[in-house]
């Protein structure tokens, strides 16, 4: 049976059949892999969910406790990040791409803080990490190597400067837009304003190479994508995303360009949002969505009780079941295309807050995968790979471009607008 079928075979007659749960034997040799090479996820947006739904009261929220029975409820806490083997998370600093100017910079600058403050009330648990080497120095330590990425171009309101000192603060990688295209960069779920990237937008590329930031693709549209790959001398990263051939969706990278980030040194980190993994999960959602906008009521999947009427549309319409295998499908169909060195791991949890493939609800949950890839037939050293090689090969490479730039001064520009 193909393996890129599997997923869509698991649901006969509207009755889910779920892979087998891993046995004892192939339990323990997960545990190993992930002992010695624990994962490092490429995005986690914990620090919204914190400021959103929790009044930004990372004091007020106990996170060496289970946070799924908050009465907003969370998908990551520090039981479960142990559970889940993770020694590295990439923090998003996240701000909704409506928020624009001056006000954009301010609300990054909070998020920021909101990291570091999460890091410095658990000293025990998390640390801040920069470099491949702060990585694996804090991972061998036994505590999770904390990275920090922008969310959005539109976070650093058109100035180079303003680059810089979320650099500064710790900043590792920047997304280069988020859902709305920008003067100097398209977004793969909006209109294009910038034909790929502008001539500023260029420029963005090519300071971020100079300071060692991980430039993230994620988010961005197709011809931005091709031209980051014309323009950067570092690897890029796509922190979430997932293979379009897979799950035909414009958040996903085609084989195209999944050949493009190869011949780049890059990697996709695959993302567990069930509307990027399974062509069945995002159809019945867009029916749902149109449904509750015909009834006016709201058809948020992340919190709150269900409205009657939509209740009911979704007792006579079940939820596809989206499960580990679709999560495998798509890890290896990067893999088959772009290669098993090019291939990562960013769940999003938190900004799929209420949703998430069946049994992977957190981020405890990273090891299932893993089973079923080793179910598969993947080697100890590709499973490694996945985990982490990949990711912090990148960061060594970009690290040593911005080495190789060091003498080069600063670009002096903001966007035109």
């Amino acid at each position: 049976m193909s393996m890129l079928t599997l997923a869509s075979l698991l649901l006969l007659a509207g009755q889910a059949q779920l892979p087998p749960a891993p046995d004892a034997a192939t339990q323990k040799r997960v545990d190993k892999v992930l002992s010695r090479a624990p994962v490092i996820d490429g995005h986690n947006d914990l620090p919204w969910e914190l400021r959103s739904s929790h009044d930004s009261r990372v004091e007020g929220v106990e996170l060496r406790a289970d946070t799924a029975s908050l009465d907003n409820p969370l998908q990551t806490d520090i039981p479960r990040l142990r559970k889940g083997k993770v020694g590295g998370q990439f923090w998003s600093v996240y701000i909704p791409a409506s928020m624009t100017g001056p006000k954009a910079v301010e609300a990054t600058i909070e998020q920021i803080d909101i990291v570091r403050r999460i890091v410095n009330r658990y000293p025990q648990d998390f640390a801040m990490a920069r470099t491949a080497a702060d990585v694996r120095r804090i991972s061998r330590q036994g505590s999770v190597a904390s990275l920090i990425g922008v969310e959005g171009g539109h976070q650093i309101d058109g100035r180079l400067a303003v680059l810089r000192q979320f650099h500064e603060l710790g900043v590792g990688y920047m997304t280069l837009t988020h859902g709305k295209s920008l003067s100097w960069a398209d977004s793969s779920t909006d209109a294009p304003r910038a034909n790929g990237l502008s001539p500023f937008g260029r420029q963005v590329v090519a300071e971020m190479n100079r300071l060692g930031m991980l430039v993230d693709v994620s988010h961005v549209s197709d011809a931005t994508m091709a031209a980051v790959f014309e323009v950067s001398k570092a690897p890029v990263i796509a922190s979430h995303s997932s293979a379009r051939a897979v799950t035909d969706r414009p958040r996903n990278v085609p084989d195209a360009l999944l050949r493009g980030i190869a011949k780049n040194g890059g990697v996709v980190m695959i993302a567990f949002y069930p509307g990027f993994l399974s062509q069945e999960w995002s159809a019945w959602d867009r029916k749902r969505t149109d449904f509750a906008k015909e009834r006016g009521v709201p058809a948020n999947l992340y919190g709150g009780q269900t409205p009657a009427v939509l209740a009911e549309w979704e007792k006579a319409n079940p939820e596809p079941v989206v499960s580990v295998a679709h999560v495998a499908d798509h890890v290896e169909h990067v893999a088959k295309i772009a290669g098993r060195d090019h291939v990562g791991i960013g769940g999003d949890y938190d900004g799929i807050s209420g949703t998430g493939p069946v049994q992977m609800k957190g981020v405890d949950s990273y090891p299932l995968l893993f089973a079923e890839l080793a179910r598969r037939g993947w080697s100890d050293a590709d499973l490694a790979k996945l985990a982490q090689g990949n990711v912090l090969r990148v960061m060594e490479r970009a690290e040593a471009v911005a080495r190789s730039m060091k003498g080069q001064p600063p670009i002096d520009a903001t966007a035109p607008e």
